[in-house]
């Protein structure tokens, strides 16, 4: 209806008047209370760029045969999206173990978040796994301390601001403190997304060590992928001192294709030596696509079966 000056009123809806008129507060909290429903698996969307991997190993198979025989007994955490969808926060492995056994529903806590609280939720959540992969941790802590620096810009958030319930403490501090971790150790993971796919891949296998992976961080992306290639070359990943030395060269411009070789021909303190042969020499002897792992087990079986056939023959003389 039209107000003062062209300003226009808009009348709030009957029904919700009456509802408000006849309803006890008892029933008004209630209603704000969050309760457990059953929801479309269709309608569940993944939490955008989810930092956990979900894996279709024995652990899901496992998790599979037990909702096929008595259901998701544990409700997951989601949040309800503007366009009416719900947006999953912590139960994703659940979600496919559903999918997979053949479900069409599951039961959701629907919460009111916002996106950066959905994704502290997320987060603290997932950190509670017995293995945590440090690509996952890494990507986890990056997100939440984006979240949280946000909300201590802001003031238009449902939850108490960043600045006014950690005053004096560092918004690092506040995430590792969550998992066990320091701020410096935080930093460290949040470093190791600057790494290229390749290499943070191999910290997560283990080929790679944490601390050398987190100097090799401050490489720029070619010059990671030229360690790549030269790691391939000479099937060896650097040792922590090989790491700051190219990371010193880095930051003074001057690493290049031949200083990445050149330090990691250095001999590392205590390394072993080791027997090299040409690839090419060999490969002929082993199917096409094998690995350099998968030819050196053959190489020592194949040497431990000569080996036992010439104790045998010691024996009968």
């Amino acid at each position: 209806m039209p107000g003062r000056e062209g300003q226009t009123f808009v009348l709030p809806n009957q029904t919700d008047v009456i509802a408000d008129l006849f309803s006890t507060q008892e029933q008004r909290d209630g209603a704000k209370l969050e309760k457990v429903v059953d929801v479309p698996l269709s309608e569940i969307d993944d939490f955008p760029d989810h930092p956990f991997q979900v894996r279709q190993d024995d652990a899901m198979q496992s998790m599979v045969d037990s909702v096929k025989a008595v259901g998701i007994q544990t409700p997951a955490l989601a949040r309800l999206k503007e366009n009416g969808r719900y947006e999953l926060i912590s139960g994703h492995r659940r979600k496919l173990a559903a999918t997979l056994a053949g479900l069409e529903t599951m039961p959701l806590i629907v919460r009111d978040l916002t996106r950066d609280e959905a994704i502290i939720a997320m987060v603290d959540a997932n950190l509670q796994r017995e293995t945590i992969l440090p690509s996952e941790k890494a990507l986890s802590y990056k997100m939440k301390l984006e979240a949280l620096k946000r909300q201590g810009a802001r003031t238009d958030l449902t939850s108490t601001p960043l600045a006014g319930k950690s005053k004096g403490v560092e918004t690092a501090e506040i995430v590792g403190e969550a998992a066990g971790d320091s701020k410096d150790q935080v930093r460290r993971y949040v470093r190791l997304t600057e790494l290229v796919p390749q290499l943070l891949e191999m910290v997560d296998t283990g080929k790679i060590a944490f601390r050398p992976a987190v100097e090799l961080s401050y490489l720029a992306p070619e010059q990671q992928a030229s360690l790549l290639i030269t790691m391939e070359t000479e099937e060896a990943t650097p040792s922590l001192a090989q790491a700051q030395k190219m990371k010193q060269f880095a930051q003074n411009d001057k690493l290049n294709d031949a200083v990445v070789l050149s330090i990691m021909k250095e001999e590392k303190p205590n390394q072993v030596e080791q027997f090299k042969m040409p690839k090419a020499k060999i490969s002929r002897f082993f199917p096409e696509g094998a690995t350099l792992q998968q030819m050196e087990e053959t190489i020592i079986r194949a040497l431990e079966l000569l080996q036992r056939q010439r104790d045998r023959q010691k024996d009968a003389r």
